[in-house]
């Protein structure tokens, strides 16, 4: 269930060509659903149905640490309602168990990312630029790329321009300024970030890795770095986050449809009135005020300092 298909429904309802009985039992599995384990003894999930209605998209399943019965069990539940589901932080045991019901799943090697796309027209909206420092820094930033291309976004990706080659980021600057927003994703000291945001005039979503050496600290080096960076415009994800990156730069890149009439302000947002500037007209004039004599330096106290 989302927006539009809840727009829909009651649209069906008010014109009288669906009975209020059928939406109803349309409705009824909101907000969430509850799953139980095999033996029925505790519920070990409980879906969010509502999601996308709050959201603008459905739950996402976030499959580490959760075996493959459970992510199956959460997937099937989801498709049930909503015509997409994205998995990540997916192996390939998590895979198989999703084509056990959905066999037109999709895996992304790369990203670790299973996607059942089941709409008839998925959006590809805006422009969303993904770039990386290193090779290395792929996997993170194709779970970026992967889901802002599934949440609607169109997306570019530019890989390997790290600031040891200064030149190849450079060649990509007509590319970059066309974007609504940008995720620039590097481990090791972890300054893309800063070097994207000097050379737009867009958001840069900033995700470090864990990609480097000993004192790199798993990717706390990049992190300090890109929270500490110099350049405006940039929000910095935790660390490997390419999911939290790709939902931050759809949000900026597709803003909610409420606004889409609004450029300039939100609807609903009241100002209060600016008071008038007083009419002086009939003021009295201001008191004249003795005149301060000047202060001679023989009157001024002797200044310790210059003992």
């Amino acid at each position: 269930m989302d927006r539009d298909r809840l727009y829909e429904l009651l649209r069906a309802v008010s014109s009288g060509t669906c009975d209020p009985a059928d939406a109803a039992r349309e409705l009824e599995v909101l907000p969430f659903a509850e799953l139980v384990d095999d033996a029925e003894t505790h519920v070990h999930a409980r879906v969010d149905h509502h999601r996308a209605v709050r959201t603008g998209f459905p739950e996402v399943v976030y499959c580490q640490g959760k075996t493959a019965a459970q992510v199956a069990a959460i997937t099937h539940e989801i498709i049930g309602q909503d015509a997409v589901v994205l998995a990540t932080r997916a192996t390939l045991e998590h895979y198989s168990a999703i084509r056990g019901f959905a066999p037109d799943a999709i895996w992304h090697d790369a990203a670790h990312v299973v996607v059942v796309d089941r709409r008839e027209d998925p959006p590809s909206q805006g422009h969303v630029v993904v770039t990386t420092g290193g090779t290395a820094d792929i996997p993170v930033a194709e779970e970026a790329a992967v889901c802002a291309e599934v949440m609607g976004c169109r997306v570019t990706r530019i890989f390997d321009v790290g600031v040891a080659g200064l030149h190849r980021l450079l060649a990509h600057t007509e590319t970059l300024r066309s974007a609504r927003a940008i995720i620039a994703v590097a481990g090791m000291e972890g300054a893309l970030p800063s070097l994207v945001a000097g050379l737009v005039d867009v958001p840069v979503v900033a995700v470090p890795t864990s990609v480097g050496y000993g004192a790199n600290f798993g990717g706390v080096s990049a992190l300090l770095t890109m929270l500490n960076s110099c350049a405006g415009g940039i929000g910095v994800v935790n660390i490997d986050n390419g999911f939290g990156a790709a939902v931050l730069a759809t949000r900026i890149n597709r803003p909610p449809a409420r606004l889409a009439d609004t450029p300039d302000a939100p609807d609903g947002l009241d100002l209060p009135d600016v008071a008038a500037a007083p009419d002086t007209t009939d003021a009295p004039d201001a008191p004249d005020l003795p005149e301060v004599a000047a202060v001679s330096d023989a009157s001024r106290p002797p200044d310790p300092a210059r003992r």
